[in-house]
């Protein structure tokens, strides 16, 4: 078993970590080194352009990625957060292009323990792309991360199966509106009625 200790300082050293999410696992990377990203990249079989979601300690550290934060970003978040939401926002120059899409960056804050701690440990968001290699179906146990990724995920952090039916929901929002990605965990009602000031957790 491994410790969050030796997540945290494997993050920091540029290795890969599988981490349990509330939808899936995944796999952590340090978003802010060029290393990490091209490992994760190469484990994972992913082609360029696909942009890779992230997961944040807070929400503060979410906005955090963004070069803006609208309105209905802020309320999205205060209504699902933590949560199986994505946000995708406009990126700051910061962010590595791989992680951008034409909308943005996506993120979120998940209610996962270890996925929040593995975050804050390192100070900086950590990509959350699911622990398969590109094109397999998402991991629900960590059998199945390990059998797909093996020796080349530095530390894998059990918990558990996980039940999740869905990934997250994944919405763009930018200051002229929103509009829905991907359908998920949560629906695109429960969306519309969160900006409109009735959230249905």
């Amino acid at each position: 078993m491994f410790r969050l200790e030796d997540g945290i300082a494997a993050l920091q050293a540029g290795e890969l970590v599988v981490y349990p999410t509330e939808t899936f696992y995944a796999i952590g990377a340090d978003a802010f080194s060029s290393i990490a990203l091209r490992r994760l990249f190469q484990v994972k079989g992913r082609e360029p352009g696909r942009p890779v979601g992230l997961i944040a300690a807070d929400t503060a550290m979410a906005f955090s990625v963004a070069r803006e934060i609208p309105i209905d970003a802020r309320r999205l978040a205060d209504a699902f957060w933590p949560g199986p939401l994505t946000l995708v926002l406009p990126a700051r120059d910061s962010i590595a292009p791989e992680l951008a899409g034409s909308d943005g960056v996506g993120v979120r804050v998940s209610p996962n323990p270890v996925a929040r701690a593995l975050s804050a440990g390192i100070g900086r968001p950590i990509t959350a792309t699911s622990a398969n290699l590109s094109g397999a179906v998402p991991a629900s146990t960590l059998e199945q991360a390990r059998s797909g990724l093996g020796e080349k995920v530095k530390v894998y952090f059990e918990g558990g199966k996980l039940t999740a039916a869905e990934p997250s929901t994944v919405v763009a929002v930018n200051q002229t509106g929103w509009k829905m990605v991907r359908l998920g965990a949560i629906s695109e009602r429960q969306i519309a009625m969160a900006l409109a000031g009735d959230a249905l957790k």
